[in-house]
């Protein structure tokens, strides 16, 4: 037994080429001479017969001996075509596993009853699909003298593909269950084998039908360096992917100098194996293409597959899981600083009640709680990259929006700063939260400032349109769906360098100097898109300054309120309540200690009875224990064990129509879906202060009263 497990033991010994002919049998050679003999018999009396006579006598025998000399070529000629057919069978029914001898371009030369049995009567190898481009790297590796192998579905179940050389422009075949790796061949196979193989290939002349017709490039190289070697043929496709590919040009100006450079250490460094070799085109470096390679004789036989799409989509891909893993560690930083800040908070109005103006106190009081308010704002931030910002959607027209913030958007620039407005016409309407679209254009300018400021420039331009499908795929949004809705914030400053491009978005990531920026701008920017359904892209050359669009999908209104008001009234506003203090009992759930503490001790020095508890079972037995007896329940929505929403299922039957509030520092379309038919529920995001606690708890009550 032989194991094929390397480029060596893979090829079987080769036979002496076929003899063209095969010796004559004596039994013909026989028939032929009595057959003369017996012509000449018969035409003996013709022997006296005139001259022409004679000659036609001659004339009949020298066709009699062409003919005989015909059928003797006929029966000793080689019959190669069959006897190669008939060897083949014969080796092939020696093997227990499916196996077959191919062509080049896949045709299935002979296959065994195994093969018949599992893969069918198929007269060829697949030519489309993930197994086509694995069997296609199988045939290329075998060319180089290895051992190729390749993935194919058969049987029902997934199995590995061998390919080895048997011979010129032959290979085999063998399946085997998938991981069983290089099986051995049996001796009675390899004997066959070796009477049927043929010598060593020479190298080809013109490409196989296989690379000629396939729809990825390929082309014949005549040269011992493939990057330095002239083509000698090339398929169609090569032209449509590298845009060149001339008979007797050199393939290596097909591809760009660097990545070329690249590709031709890795070869001669052996590197190459059988991955294939990644490279940019010279005709457009940002188009990537993997390069096969298969060398036999002197010649080379290239493949050239774009994959640009691909390579796009994986990046697109893995830079989208980034920032959802980046926005999922934003987000419960910042709910666990909100229940922090909200804790601080309380605690300083509870220090504000004993040290008033004038107290020596209060100023420093006062100022860490404006730096308390300025930790709230970088907690929003954080939310709105992770998406969890609280949200209230309305109507907008866009044109309407920017133009209202034009004025506000002038004073954040310096004089020598001019900014352009560029309004579109049939402007469209979009739903989104105003006041986080009001921030992300006005970081988007402060961005744009802060740029043209360090590195020059004079000038920034608003732009808004009404964008189709095709327009907003051609401006950076390759998934668009339907029309969009399209703000541009561009400048004509420094531009953004191609290494930080895939950072800018990135929270903390900034290019100012220490102290002059917190990264969040851009990052802010990103979720605030992101939590609108909308899309955000950025187009930029160094020197030639930056453009940021971001694109909302067009809101349509429902067919049925059409012809109502683009504008319905608006509610009158809920006024907020002077007195502050109050009666009730309240049911006071919060899984932090700092923030229950302190928000139940102000609660009840406005008159309130406040019953705490520090998790939703312990809250559920209270509510159960004073069942009917509670005005107001207020929650946390995350908590150890038992959440919020399901406390509240549990206990509604408990709190009757009493109304519910949850406190949380995410946002409330995190947790809405699971209050789907609850009633006299409200939400207040953290962080809060006591004052616009007392506020709410007032407004509920009363409404429930």
């Amino acid at each position: 037994m032989q194991t094929i497990d390397s480029p060596e033991a893979m090829t079987p010994p080769m036979a002496e080429p076929h003899a063209r002919t095969r010796k004559t049998d004596p039994l013909i050679a026989l028939a032929v001479l009595f057959f003369l003999l017996a012509v000449a018999f018969a035409a003996a009396p013709m022997l006296n017969a005139p001259a022409e006579s004679l000659a036609s006598f001659l004339l009949l025998i020298g066709l009699a001996g062409v003919a005989c000399l015909g059928l003797l070529v006929l029966r000793g000629a080689p019959e190669s075509a069959a006897e190669g057919e008939a060897g083949a069978d014969t080796f092939l029914s020696a093997l227990d596993e499916p196996a077959a001898v191919v062509a080049p371009d896949g045709r299935l030369l002979s296959v065994n009853p195994a093969w018949r049995e599992i893969v069918g009567r198929a007269p060829r190898l697949p030519k489309t699909g993930t197994a086509a481009s694995g069997l296609f790297a199988a045939l290329a590796a075998a060319r180089r003298g290895e051992l190729g192998r390749a993935s194919l579905r058969a049987g029902g179940q997934d199995r590995d593909a061998l390919v080895s050389p048997i011979g010129p422009r032959r290979f085999l075949v063998r399946l085997t269950g998938r991981g069983a790796g290089a099986l051995a061949l049996p001796s009675s196979a390899l004997e066959v084998l070796n009477a049927v193989a043929g010598a060593k290939a020479p190298p080809p002349k013109v490409l196989d039908a296989f690379a000629a017709a396939s729809p990825f490039g390929a082309a014949l190289l005549d040269g011992q360096d493939p990057f330095e070697a002239k083509i000698v043929e090339a398929n169609p496709a090569l032209a449509a992917v590298a845009h060149g590919g001339q008979p007797g040009t050199a393939f290596g100006d097909l591809i760009e100098p660097a990545s070329r450079m690249d590709a031709a250490l890795r070869v001669a460094g052996g590197g190459a194996g059988h991955a294939p070799l990644e490279v940019r085109l010279a005709h457009d470096p940002s188009r990537i293409a993997h390069l096969y390679l298969s060398q036999t004789g002197g010649r080379w036989v290239v493949y050239l597959v774009d994959v640009s799409e691909q390579k796009q989509v994986e990046l697109q891909l893995a830079q989208s899981q980034k920032m959802q893993a980046i926005g999922q560690l934003a987000g419960g930083v910042a709910h666990d600083f909100n229940n922090l800040l909200t804790a601080i908070l309380m605690q300083l109005d509870v220090l504000a009640t004993r040290h008033p103006v004038g107290d020596p106190s209060y100023e420093g009081l006062n100022e860490i709680k404006q730096t308390s308010m300025r930790a709230a704002d970088l907690v929003r931030k954080l939310l709105a990259f992770s998406r969890k910002q609280t949200v209230q959607r309305e109507i907008l027209d866009l044109g309407e929006m920017i133009s209202e913030s034009e004025v506000l958007l002038r004073r954040l620039l310096s004089e020598d700063v001019k900014l352009v407005t560029d309004y579109g016409r049939n402007l469209p309407q979009v739903r989104a939260d105003r006041g986080q679209l009001d921030t992300a254009v006005m970081n988007l300018v402060v961005n744009a400032r802060d740029a043209i400021r360090s590195h020059g420039g004079s000038a920034i331009r608003i732009r808004t349109a009404r964008v189709t499908q095709e327009e907003a795929r051609n401006l950076g949004y390759p998934s668009a769906q339907g029309d969009q809705a399209m703000v541009e914030v561009s400048d004509d400053g420094p531009g953004i360098s191609p290494d930080v491009m895939d950072k800018i978005f990135d929270p903390f990531f900034t290019t100012k100097p220490v102290g002059e920026g917190t990264g969040l701008g851009l990052a802010t920017v990103y979720g605030i898109v992101k939590q609108s359904d909308g899309w955000i892209a950025v187009t930029s050359k160094p020197g030639e300054g930056a453009a940021f669009r971001i694109f909302l999908p067009v809101h349509v209104a429902p067919a049925e309120t059409a012809a109502a008001p683009a504008t319905p009234a608006a509610q009158p506003k809920r006024p907020a309540a002077r007195d502050l203090s109050g009666a009730g009992r309240i049911l006071f759930v919060e899984d932090e200690d700092a923030v229950r503490g302190v928000a139940a001790k102000l609660l009840r020095a406005r008159g309130y009875e406040v019953i705490e508890a520090a998790s939703g079972e312990e809250a559920l037995e209270y509510a159960e224990g004073h069942a009917g007896e509670i005005d107001l329940m207020i929650s946390d929505v995350v908590m150890p064990g038992m959440q919020g929403p399901d406390l509240l299922k549990q206990a509604r039957q408990y709190l009757g129509s009493a109304p519910v509030m949850f406190i949380s520092g995410y946002a409330e379309s995190e947790f809405s879906d699971l209050l789907e038919g609850e009633r006299n529920v409200s939400f207040l995001p953290k962080p809060i202060d006591i004052k616009t606690l007392a506020e709410r708890v007032k407004q509920e009550l009363q409404k429930a009263a």
